[in-house]
């Protein structure tokens, strides 16, 4: 396996437990798609995806529905999307994907979770460049007989790669090639149960349990921020 399976692993047994946590950020999601594109999923490939994701991580379908109203009224505040990057004590790169109504806001609280923690807060471009963003579909194994002749199907999109998951077939490609590969899968009936984008982190840095213990106090801290999406590292798992 290579480093996208290593990485999601990795991913799976860490933090996002909270489900109300978790119904935040696809909140956000939805908001920002609707804002974007509107609320018919059948001509909005974004808001098709974040519903997708909704419903795998078991998300109410009334909650769904209430967010989707909710985001089609004007006065409803829109989310920016932040990028933020900086460094954890022990040099451990940080990146954070962030979604806010007050970048003021945002900015004040990152600054103040990184000084906190002995961190440094850095400027746009110090960091971003040692991850690699990458988009990613969970689909169903129906209509999947041959992991090898999908992956032999998929070397257009120049995924990289393909594997079998307890939840279902998992495929990693370039950030660039979600639509086509969303399209792709929806004209073969293959069925989409998650989609997103991950930023794979290029090389790790090994530290001792000690000095993770630093770092994992300031990841706690800012993925406990409610402006927050995701929470990228450097460190060795």
């Amino acid at each position: 396996m290579g480093r996208a399976f290593e990485f999601r692993k990795a991913r799976k047994m860490k933090r996002w437990s909270a489900m109300a946590k978790t119904f935040t950020r696809i909140g956000k999601d939805i908001v920002m798609a609707v804002k974007e594109g509107g609320p018919n999923p059948d001509t909005n490939s974004r808001l098709r995806a974040v519903i997708q994701n909704a419903k795998a991580a078991n998300m109410p379908k009334d909650n769904i529905e209430r967010a989707i109203k909710k985001a089609s009224d004007k006065d409803t505040a829109n989310y920016k999307e932040v990028l933020f990057e900086g460094y954890a004590p022990h040099g451990i790169a940080i990146l954070l994907e962030t979604a806010t109504d007050n970048n003021n806001r945002t900015v004040a609280n990152v600054r103040a979770a990184f000084n906190k923690c002995d961190g440094n807060l850095g400027t746009s471009g110090s960091v971003v460049f040692m991850f690699d963003h990458t988009c990613n579909f969970t689909v169903s194994k129906e209509n999947i007989e041959d992991l090898e002749e999908l992956e032999l199907e998929l070397i257009d999109f120049e995924v990289e790669e393909v594997f079998d998951d307890e939840e279902g077939i998992i495929i990693y490609a370039p950030f660039e090639q979600f639509g086509s590969l969303q399209t792709y899968f929806e004209e073969n009936n293959i069925e989409i149960l998650s989609s997103g984008f991950e930023r794979i982190p290029t090389t790790t840095s090994k530290i001792s349990d000690e000095q993770k213990e630093d770092v994992n106090k300031l990841l706690e801290r800012l993925e406990e921020d409610d402006d927050v999406q995701n929470v990228y590292h450097s460190m060795e798992e």
